[in-house]
């Protein structure tokens, strides 16, 4: 069995708005509170970060799996909405929502566009991040696969 470590370090001085930092491998940011919790909004957040590590294992775990398949596409891209309910002052990430948009080779036939759906489900289960906040977080997709071909 193989483990990957990872390290991050983080630096805060003062009280709840202020800004701390983060450091871990290629990632080096400023951190705070986001203005939607009347933050300062320097930087990322804890939010953000998390809807960008759930957005970014996604679609390169889809894009292995196209590749692993053979399927070919001219552009793989994604927008993910996060979603963080505030009930009695208790802040709770409620539901991720990925709309990955795949476009396919002009070529491409029903039982691409078939795969490609298949695929873009089969991803978000084998998505290391998604397993990690799985029964805590709910996650949606909105998959879009183009050329639109008639099923």
């Amino acid at each position: 069995m193989a483990e990957h470590h990872f390290h991050l370090q983080a630096h805060w001085t003062g009280g709840r708005n202020s800004v701390g930092e983060i450091s871990c491998g290629g990632l080096q940011t400023n951190i705070s509170i986001p203005p939607e919790m009347d933050g300062p909004g320097v930087g990322t957040n804890p939010d953000e970060m998390l809807l960008g590590a759930a957005s970014t294992c996604y679609i390169i775990t889809l894009a292995a799996m196209m590749e692993r398949s053979g399927l070919e596409k001219n552009t793989l891209s994604m927008t993910s909405e996060g979603i963080v309910d505030v009930t009695n002052g208790i802040f709770t990430y409620k539901k991720i929502i990925h709309r990955p948009k795949i476009e396919l080779k002009a070529d491409a036939e029903k039982k691409d566009v078939s795969l490609a759906y298949k695929l873009a489900e089969k991803a978000e289960n084998a998505c290391m991040i998604s397993r990690a906040i799985k029964g805590n977080v709910q996650i949606e997709l909105e998959a879009e696969v183009l050329p639109k071909i008639l099923m």
